[in-house]
């Protein structure tokens, strides 16, 4: 049986914008408040999502959220109609309604954790939506996320569907933005990668001083439980503090993997020659090619710069990888003169792929933020809602629903018009009929 891994992309919302919510995130801060340009944000990343199944790859298209959060801002006791609520809010807690606009849910790798059914012991799938406990804007996406990944995956003789962690900080959870699989191939057992930034329980442990330590062990070990993963093919390793410190949020910021291909600063990890040992073992006889990139040639400055590591490796057939990169990667002289270089050394990568993302990039997130992957057969592809499956004619569908319904700028003022949400709402009722996914949103469940 063919096996495939489908990149799970996150459309780009209406509400597309730059509130700087994100400490420890350099390029969200640096951005606070700037006008966004929804239209552009989320035709950039369609055309990646296009992009790649003219590659041959299988790409899925996940829904937005709904933005702002009417229901989040109710929880914490505004009441009246939608219009009063956010007149208040914008009045008494503008920096609530900030975060509870956040366009951050665009970015699929925090949405959950996926295992596949090679690796479960009951030949599951299985998915554990993050709880993103770090960040109140983030936290608040985990039930509407846990909707669309069940409207999404839905057969349930394929597809298990987990609880979050527990909401606290012992348990913090990214999702697959601090995960990676590595496999022979996609259909054989592999050995997932679980890197995490602190102990949750014992403050003893290593940990940053400067920016907070979002995942922890704890919640690493959980997954891998409840995904019911073999502890010899499941590796735990720490990111590097001073790394964490230089901006380095999440693991897919220093480091990202595909097949037999680990591609990592050489500064990313505490304990690095431990887990490129245990990596090594599960391959055994099989090549595999970890990818070391110095820090005298890359900086960890140039790396969160750019985004190098958070770009997507991706299979281009016989053999062959190729780096999605952001165009940031090209206009800076030492990783561009690094990508250069690694093309013609012996791994698999063998072509660099440049891509516009800029919209994504000021907010904080690269091609590899954007995407959620998961491995799935052919047969058990046909347990995905296939209205969310990437073709040439729901690209044109999706690109013409964003011109129709997507404006070119917004500003943080734009966040307390009720014209504003309801324009969203409008313009999320048609994507959801496009998808044919069915009723997801609050709105649309009264």
């Amino acid at each position: 049986m063919t096996y495939f891994e489908y990149n799970c992309d996150g459309l780009i919302g209406p509400s597309h914008n730059y509130c700087g919510l994100s400490f420890g995130n350099v390029a969200s801060a640096a951005n606070k408040n700037a006008v966004s340009n929804p239209r552009e944000a989320a035709k950039q990343g369609l055309a990646k999502m296009h992009f790649l199944t003219g590659l041959g790859l299988k790409q899925i298209v996940l829904p937005p959220h709904e933005r702002p959060s009417i229901g989040a801002l109710r929880q914490v006791g505004f009441s009246g109609t939608d219009e009063q609520i956010l007149t208040n809010a914008a009045k008494t807690a503008p920096e609530l309604l900030a975060n509870v606009s956040s366009a951050s849910a665009m970015w699929t790798a925090n949405a959950a954790t996926i295992s596949p059914s090679a690796d479960s012991k009951d030949g599951k799938i299985h998915l554990t939506p993050a709880n993103l406990n770090d960040k109140y804007h983030r936290s608040i996406e985990i039930e509407e996320t846990s909707d669309i990944l069940k409207a999404t995956f839905k057969d349930s003789n394929i597809f298990t569907h987990h609880q979050a962690l527990p909401q606290v900080s012992q348990f913090g959870d990214e999702g697959a933005a601090n995960h990676t699989r590595l496999c022979r191939s996609y259909g054989e057992q592999g050995i997932q990668l679980f890197v995490y930034g602190r102990h949750g329980f014992d403050l003893s442990k290593p940990a940053p001083q400067k920016f907070p330590a979002r995942h922890t062990l704890q919640a690493s070990e959980s997954v891998a439980r409840l995904h019911q993963l073999s502890n010899d093919h499941v590796v735990y390793t720490q990111q590097a503090p001073d790394c964490i410190d230089a901006g380095v949020f999440h693991n897919d910021v220093i480091g990202v993997g595909n097949q037999n291909v680990y591609f990592y600063h050489q500064d990313g990890y505490l304990n690095k020659q431990a887990m490129l040992d245990s990596l090594s073992a599960y391959f055994g006889d099989s090549p595999f090619y970890p990818i070391e990139v110095p820090a005298n040639e890359v900086s960890m400055q140039d790396a969160v710069t750019t985004y190098l590591f958070n770009t997507q490796l991706v299979d281009i057939g016989a053999g062959k990888m190729a780096i999605v990169a952001p165009i940031e990667c090209k206009e800076n002289a030492n990783t561009q003169r690094y990508l250069d270089k690694l093309i013609g050394l012996d791994n698999p990568v063998q072509e660099i792929i440049y891509r516009d993302l800029r919209q994504s990039m000021r907010n904080g997130g690269g091609p590899a933020c954007l995407r959620l992957r998961v491995v799935m057969s052919e047969a058990e592809a046909k347990g995905v809602n296939q209205g969310s499956i990437m073709t040439d004619e729901l690209f044109g569908r999706l690109n013409t629903w964003v011109d129709s319904n997507y404006r070119d700028q917004v500003a943080p003022a734009d966040l307390a018009d009720v014209a504003f949400l309801n324009e969203n709402r409008r313009a999320l009722d048609e994507l959801t009929q496009i998808l044919q996914i069915g009723s997801i949103y609050p709105f649309q469940k009264g």
